[in-house]
């Protein structure tokens, strides 16, 4: 490791004195080690960033990679987003590397050590935000980062693809209002998720706009997976009044929603009909072929690798971006 200076010319070799550590530790901790302890760690990146490190970019620094990290993987979008990602990455004679960590809202505190020893060209996280520690250490070692973010509600310091989640609802629920139906549940998704409460707005807009009453009987918080679009669809067809339509807030839960409707002996779409979301593969060969709203997953993986590599060659103009989303007509909706 060279003994890069740091603005106002203080070393590496000063960081190390004022720490009361090695040169050798500094470097450690500058290369994601994992043989430095947690308080000797947190004192030399503090210094770090009080002295506005920021490392030297070299084009041997880093291995050809774009990583993607996830809180999970099992999700069919998921893989719509990588695909995305490794569009870009081919272009650009990357590989991607994926990585599972964390919750939906941040990425465990065991990834960072690995990423900043992996060294990769960018980093595209499936997150709602970063804590500051994670952007400063990943902003001292020159990793562009962006976030695809399923929140909603980026912060403005970080560099973020989104889409139309209050558009998407509502083009949902007026295609159900325009097949004639009043009463239209709404399965959304985690309540303390941005995107789940755009898309509920959205569907509430579209009731408002049509002279709807709002009934907060028909909605409900589901978790995009399909047993939680099960269990909220029991609770729905299973009311005095049930729904004659439900918008449901992935493709997932939609399907979830499919098989209630088949426990309750009801016919799709002639006694229910139901709109999906993301438009995933697997909506076009569902049973009947769902209505849903698209996502384009795709798009957003692309856009988040071409967040990262410009910020890489120092292009940091555009740290936001919304796609349009968009309704697709099959097979499980009909009119009232």
């Amino acid at each position: 490791m060279t003994d890069d200076v740091l603005p106002g010319r203080v070393t590496l070799a000063a960081v190390a004195a004022e720490a009361q550590v090695s040169l050798s530790t500094v470097s450690k901790v500058l290369n994601g080690r994992t043989d430095v302890s947690a308080g000797t760690r947190d004192r030399v990146e503090a210094l770090l960033v009080q002295h506005g490190y920021r490392r030297r970019k070299s084009p041997t620094a880093s291995a050809p990679l774009i990583e993607i990290v996830f809180h999970e993987l099992e999700s069919i979008w998921a893989m719509e987003l990588i695909r995305g990602v490794e569009d870009v990455a081919r272009e650009h004679g990357a590989s991607v590397v994926l990585t599972e960590s964390g919750t939906r809202h941040a990425p465990g505190p065991e990834w960072i050590e690995g990423v900043l020893a992996r060294r990769p060209l960018g980093v595209v996280l499936v997150f709602s935000t970063l804590p500051a520690a994670v952007k400063e250490q990943l902003r001292s070692r020159a990793i562009p980062f962006a976030v695809i973010d399923p929140a909603g509600d980026p912060e403005p310091d970080v560099p973020s693809v989104g889409s139309a989640n209050w558009q998407g609802g509502l083009m949902a629920t007026r295609h159900l209002i325009e097949l004639g139906h009043r009463r239209i549940g709404v399965i959304t998704g985690p309540e303390d998720m941005m995107c789940s409460l755009a898309r509920l707005d959205g569907y509430r807009s579209a009731l408002g706009t049509a002279g709807i009453a709002a009934d907060p009987d028909l909605v409900r918080f589901g978790d995009f997976h399909p047993q939680g679009g099960t269990d909220r669809a029991e609770e729905l067809l299973s009311l005095p009044e049930p729904p004659t339509a439900i918008f449901a807030g992935s493709d997932l839960q939609a399907l979830g929603v499919l098989e209630a409707a088949r426990r309750h002996g009801l016919r799709v779409p002639e006694d229910l009909s139901i709109v999906g979301y993301d438009d995933v593969p697997v909506a076009r060969w569902s049973s009947p072929a769902l209505t849903t709203v698209h996502q384009p997953l795709q798009e957003m993986g692309q856009e988040a690798a071409r967040l990262v590599l410009k910020a890489r060659e120092g292009d940091v103009t555009n740290t936001r971006m919304d796609l349009a989303t968009s309704l697709v007509v099959r097979g499980s909706t009909a009119a009232r």
